[in-house]
């Protein structure tokens, strides 16, 4: 009893503002513990309030006003008490007729307040036809009732796998249809673990990203390449990280990375630039602000009637402009601002670029990955893996062509990868008739040192190697 509880004592609760994932069957849901906070889940609204102290992958039922209450444990077939069952189906015909109960009657039963297991009993019990059917049978009628009139919701912790599941089930199209068993082959044949160096450059709403910040840990650094104006990252803070692990992380533009390499990149460049046109739109904001003053110095002119008006009125427009000017000036300070980190991260990630020591490199986009690739691949240290992604393979087929004509690379693989879910239960196990068609298609392999040797005075020449060789023997 005492070693039951301290195993109890130390899973890990779900705590306030912490992200969790709400799973029904097969369906998930990643949402953010808030006070007070509606959810709607499945048609069916929520709040997380009771949920916060107790233990991940805890199953609650939702009682009325979408209350959480935590489910007991339940003895085995509490459900169906009688045994009974028939020996086939074929004596079974399905005429809508076998159900007492009518539509009415079960509203009523939940108006009542009873529970979803108890309507499911209530629908045994009024079913002439249940003791009929075989025992297969009659687990899955039982099962199919529960799901539709049972309220409950299990919370369990975010990961990889379980974000992944939810995107290909929900908006598949947003991950590029990155199945969970595809995304485990990347971090594997990518060797991601605690204390690497990683460039990931992926348009999957940051789930690879998410996925390779999980394996490292909070340990060593990871360099996302942004192909827009900023990262996307909606995935990744799913997962739930704690801000030490957002430390490592750094982000660069895809569009800098030719200037990176050719060192015309320099950052002092772009601050005194970045400087002169803060200048200029401070210039700008006090011409506009002497325009009045010259206006007023004309109106001036006028009858006295008009000018203590005009007095009048220009005070007024004086506060005006004052207040709107202090908004200018602090809109303009917060830009200032963020300029200022945005290239404070950019100097650190471009520092972390320039040693060209990457221990990694993941890709995963809808792009083109061919000249990503091969201006991505010199920041990477020799002997060091990098796995591509693309839900097609044409464009793996460009890219491994030009990467063996480029050279530097070793043990070049494409593969597709193939999953297929088993219905594992007594008497009938089989596979399940419902799965996807596919799952993508992967390219690896490993970086090596590349020999750039000079060529010699008859290749320079241009002469085929048969024509240069009768050449020589003729001058001989």
């Amino acid at each position: 009893m005492e070693q039951n509880e301290v195993l109890n004592n130390s899973q890990p609760v779900i705590k306030e503002l912490d992200y969790v994932v709400l799973k029904r069957e097969d369906i998930y849901k990643a949402v953010q513990i808030q006070p007070k906070r509606k959810i709607i889940f499945e048609k069916q609204w929520l709040f997380l309030d009771n949920a916060v102290g107790q233990p991940y992958g805890t199953t609650f039922d939702v009682i009325a006003g979408g209350v959480l209450q935590a489910q007991k444990p339940r003895p085995a077939g509490s459900v169906q008490e009688s045994k009974e069952a028939g020996v086939d189906n074929r004596n079974i015909v399905d005429d809508g007729r076998s159900q007492k109960l009518t539509r009415d009657d079960i509203e009523t039963l939940k108006e009542q307040g009873l529970k979803g297991q108890e309507i499911v009993q209530q629908l045994i019990d009024n079913s002439t036809t249940f003791r009929d059917k075989t025992e297969f049978a009659q687990e899955k009628y039982i099962k199919k009732k529960k799901k539709k009139y049972e309220n409950i919701v299990t919370i369990v912790k975010p990961s990889a796998r379980v974000l992944a599941q939810m995107y290909h089930g929900r908006e598949p199209g947003k991950i590029c249809h990155l199945r969970y068993d595809t995304l485990g082959q990347m971090l594997t044949l990518g060797n991601i673990h605690a204390g690497n160096k990683v460039i990931v450059f992926e348009t999957c709403a940051g789930l690879v990203l998410g996925a390779v910040m999980e394996r490292l840990g909070g340990y060593g650094s990871v360099i996302q390449m942004c192909p827009g104006g900023g990262p996307v990252r909606a995935a990744t803070d799913s997962f739930g990280f704690p801000e030490d692990f957002y430390e490592m992380l750094h982000e660069f533009p895809l569009s800098k990375v030719n200037g990176l390499l050719d060192g015309s990149l320099v950052y002092s460049v772009e601050e005194k630039s970045e400087a002169e046109q803060t200048n200029t739109l401070d210039d700008c904001m006090q011409t506009k602000e002497e325009i009045p003053d010259q206006c007023d110095l004309v109106n001036e002119r006028n009858d006295q009637d008009e000018e203590l008006m005009e007095t009048s009125s220009r005070e007024e427009q004086g506060k005006q402009d004052k207040g709107s000017s202090n908004t200018q000036d602090s809109k303009v300070q917060d830009k200032r601002v963020k300029q200022e980190e945005k290239q404070r991260k950019e100097k650190i990630a471009a520092a972390l670029l320039r040693e060209k020591n990457a221990d990694g490199l993941v890709i995963a986009s809808r792009f083109q990955p061919s000249p990503v690739v091969l201006s991505l691949l010199k920041f990477v240290a020799p002997s060091r893996p990098f796995v591509i992604y693309s839900q097609h393979k044409e464009p793996l087929i460009e890219c491994y062509t030009k990467l063996r004509e480029r050279g530097g690379v070793i043990s070049l693989r494409l593969i597709e990868t193939w999953l297929r879910q088993y219905q594992v239960l007594p008497n009938r196990t089989h596979p399940k008739l419902l799965m996807s068609g596919g799952g993508g298609y992967i390219l690896s392999g490993i970086t090596v040192e590349m020999d750039v040797e000079k060529p010699s005075e008859t290749e320079k020449s241009g002469e085929p190697a048969c024509k240069r060789l009768k050449i020589q023997h003729a001058q001989d």
